[in-house]
Parts: structure tokens; C-alpha cells; sequence
């Protein structure tokens, strides 16, 4: 008899296979192991039909009761469902104790079809030739900002335009702890602890103490504002009682 193609459902597959009438059902457990993960005294096997009618696979003799037996069907469905208790199934979507292959620094240099190919044949980020230049470039822009902002450790300033980011210019320069950065940043105490760390940041401390408030924020020199910003007083709209 020829190969019928199924739908074979599981919990952890969906794929589609081709069954031989001639097989037994003790046959097309085994051949379901390798498909669904289960095996095959903990398979339970249900087969839909185009009518929507389910009909248990199953046998008194399954050694000898052929697949013929059943209404088999092109594209109708198998559904293997696991008798396991979930404590004995092994999760096969958790990937954490797999093995990761990465591939040697040197073999990634020499392929000829990957991204890194790529920025060498359009010359781009540090292939780019004149990318020295750019980048003292965009660092002497940092410079001239914060010069002409008048941005010193020890001002007061606000950040971002924001009434309620008032505080400190902590300190001035480069973070070599946030990812592609070059050039100066400007760490600021904010007066409220509406920051983003402590102070410190990549396990490198740049002023105070550590602490469990966040006043700190590393920003770029155009999103200072330093000058006479006080320290704002919530109470000084307030009415006397």
C-alpha cells in the first residue's frame, strides 16, 4: 500500500510524515520517538480525520494490528500527547544546557560572506579610511561644546531642559564603560534621585559613594545646561497655615 502523508503534533513538534498502512501500531511508536521526543509506552496517539473525528490508535495486540485498520487519510492529523507526568518530560525548547558553537575569530576573518566581509568591501565603520579623522572629529565637537557651555566639575546645571533634573556637574570626560562611546560625558548628581545609577557605573566609581538611590546620570555635553540653577524648594509655592 502506498505512503499516506500526516500531520504529526506533538507538544514540542509539528511536522508532516509519511505513514505506511502496513506498519503495526507498535511500528509507528517507535518511528515517533525520534519525531515527538516521547517514547513509545508514554504515547498517546489520536488520529483526526478530515471530519473532525478523533479515534484512539490503539490496540489490545499492537504488535499485529496494522495501520490499514484505521481511516487513514492524506494530511489528517496525528496528535502524540505525552502520559508522562511533567516532572519525567524532558523540556527539549530549554536551550541553556546546550552546548553553543562559536565560531574562532580567525575563521570568522577569513569567510567571504559575512557581515564583517561586508564592512570591509563597502569600507565601512573602522575600515573606513578616513575614520580616524571622523572620530577626533566628533571628539573635538564634544570639546567645543563643552567650553562653550561653560561645563566645569563643580557648576550647577540642569539636564535636558527639564525644571526637575537640577544638580551637580560631577565629573567631565570619557566612560569607556558604555558601549561604543567616544568622547567626553558628563556625569551630574541630580538634586532628586530620578537618575540612572549612583555615581558609578560598569563596576567604575566616578564620584560619591555607593548607594541605593540613583542620583547620577552620564549624559552629552548638549543636554547640560550649567548655570545659577538652585536647588528647587517643593514648599515655596505653598500658602502659611
Amino acid at each position: 500500500m502506498a505512503d499516506i502523508p500526516l500531520q504529526v503534533i506533538s507538544e514540542n513538534a509539528v511536522s508532516e510524515r509519511r505513514v505506511t498502512p502496513s506498519w503495526s501500531i507498535t511500528q509507528l511508536r517507535r518511528k515517533l520517538e525520534p519525531v515527538t521526543g516521547i517514547p513509545p509506552s508514554s504515547q498517546r496517539i489520536n488520529l483526526r480525520t478530515a471530519s473532525n473525528e478523533t479515534i484512539p490508535v490503539e490496540a489490545a495486540d499492537e504488535d499485529t494490528t496494522l495501520l490499514s485498520s484505521f481511516p487513514l487519510s492524506a494530511y489528517a492529523e496525528l496528535h502524540i500527547i505525552d502520559s508522562r507526568p511533567a516532572s519525567a518530560r524532558v523540556n527539549l525548547n530549554d536551550t541553556s544546557g546546550v552546548d553553543k558553537y562559536v565560531m574562532p575569530a580567525d575563521e570568522y576573518e577569513r569567510k567571504s560572506d559575512s557581515v564583517l566581509a561586508w564592512k570591509k568591501a563597502e569600507k565601512l565603520g573602522r575600515f573606513n579610511p578616513d575614520a580616524p579623522n571622523l572620530e577626533k572629529a566628533k571628539i573635538d565637537s564634544f570639546d567645543l561644546e563643552i567650553k562653550s557651555r561653560g561645563i566645569e566639575v563643580g557648576k550647577r546645571c540642569r539636564v535636558g531642559g527639564d525644571d526637575s533634573r537640577r544638580g551637580e556637574i560631577k565629573y567631565v570626560g570619557e566612560v569607556k564603560e558604555i558601549p561604543g562611546s567616544i568622547g567626553a560625558w558628563i556625569g551630574v548628581h541630580l538634586d532628586e534621585p530620578v537618575g540612572k545609577n549612583d555615581g558609578s557605573i560598569g563596576g567604575t566609581r566616578y564620584w560619591g559613594t555607593e548607594s541605593a538611590l540613583k542620583h547620577g546620570v552620564f549624559v552629552r555635553p548638549e543636554r547640560v545646561e550649567a548655570g545659577d540653577w538652585p536647588v528647587l524648594d517643593d514648599l515655596e509655592d505653598m500658602e502659611e497655615i
